[in-house]
């Protein structure tokens, strides 16, 4: 009868032959720590360095606070939008165009406008001939004439009494017929009320016009001149002038786009055209709440960025702001913090030549401690 081997023999066997296999292919590699040839030549390579490739914020020196930010108008920059929608008809300037206060910037369609304008000209016109006419009173002409239409009334009027009372008198004679005698007192009755018609325009014209009419007419005018006033504000909204003197940044719209300054995305909808004074520069930094107590009014400063290497543009700081808040402006380091409280600084620049409005630097303020 065969012996069984147990299974206990039989992993203990497979353990020592793993092991042998293990020692040996290490025997083979050699030490764990021998590089390679391959590898040691790998890191022996030189990669070249791009000039402004690297945009993360450079350690301030010794002495000095550093934060980053972006460049932008002396004045901040003013976003000019429109005071109602409309499709775009004109744009009368151009980006880099400098204007003054007042220059026409868009005109939006505006043909309906200046035919409501139009005709409230025309009744101003009216309302002021009116006006005159009524205030003036009738000319000599006008109340003669009205005195000979009264006169001949009035002879009308006589003729017709006369012809009614030979009708009558022949009526009772019959040899009038009833309805000729009701015919001859109707025609006198209207030539009656037609003399007394015309006596009273005869005499309004010689006592000239009453009070009443000439504040008739005023009122009139004055109504057409508000609903003129209204007209040309209506049109002139259309139009967009610049608020003040300054460069056109950018024009945010092409002629025939419609623009609607009340639509439902109004707080962030794009403005008609930016505009900013570009004769100085400031650059608006943000500084971490640490070192809120170490910037002052006046400090020294320069600023740095990777498309002038090199190269610091100084100047001053002239504004330090008065809360916390997040921040500005974000670099493309995937380490940076954004959870940060920071304080707005703002700096002049003596000489800004080559900066263009948005543009991020990194700022650097003489420390005051």
């Amino acid at each position: 009868m065969k012996k069984r081997i147990p299974w206990s023999g039989l992993l203990a066997v497979g353990a020592f032959v793993a092991l042998g296999g293990l020692l040996v292919k290490n025997l083979y590699a050699g030490p764990a720590n021998l590089v390679r040839p391959s590898e040691l030549k790998a890191a022996q390579r030189e990669v070249p360095t791009v000039a402004g490739g690297d945009d993360r914020s450079p350690l301030a020196p010794r002495g000095f606070v550093s934060g980053n930010g972006i460049v932008e108008p002396a004045d901040r920059e003013t976003k000019v939008a429109g005071a109602t929608a409309g499709r775009v008809a004109a744009i009368r300037v151009s980006e880099g165009e400098t204007v003054e206060q007042g220059t026409v910037l868009v005109e939006l369609e505006s043909e309906p406008e200046k035919a409501a304008l139009s005709a409230a000209e025309a009744d101003v016109a009216v309302a002021q001939e009116t006006l005159s006419r009524t205030a003036r009173g009738l000319r000599t002409e006008d109340v003669e004439a009205l005195a000979g239409e009264a006169g001949a009334a009035r002879a009308r009027a006589r003729m017709s009494a006369e012809i009614l009372a030979r009708t009558e008198q022949l009526a009772d004679g019959g040899s009038i017929s009833p309805a000729d005698l009701d015919r001859a007192r109707r025609q006198a009755e209207v030539d009656a009320s037609s003399f007394h018609a015309a006596e009273a325009r005869r005499q309004a014209g010689q006592n000239g016009s009453r009070r009443e009419d000439v504040l008739i007419a005023r009122a009139q005018l004055r109504a057409a001149i508000a609903h003129r006033e209204q007209a040309r504000a209506a049109l002139e909204r259309l139009t967009v002038r610049a608020p003040l003197s300054g460069t056109v940044l950018q024009i945010k719209y092409r002629n025939g786009e419609y623009y609607n300054p009340a639509s439902a995305n109004a707080a962030t909808a794009d403005p008609l055209v930016v505009m900013g004074e570009t004769r100085a520069f400031r650059v608006r930094v943000d500084v971490d709440e640490r070192d809120v107590a170490k910037v002052k009014l006046g400090a020294p400063c320069y600023v740095a960025l990777s498309a002038y290497p090199g190269r610091r543009f100084g100047g001053k700081v002239v504004e330090i702001g008065r809360r916390m808040g997040r921040k500005n402006v974000r670099t493309d380091d995937p380490v940076e913090r954004l959870d940060v409280k920071i304080l707005e600084v703002l700096l002049l620049l003596d000489d800004p030549g080559g900066l263009v409005p948005g543009i991020r630097v990194t700022a650097f303020v003489e420390s005051s401690s």
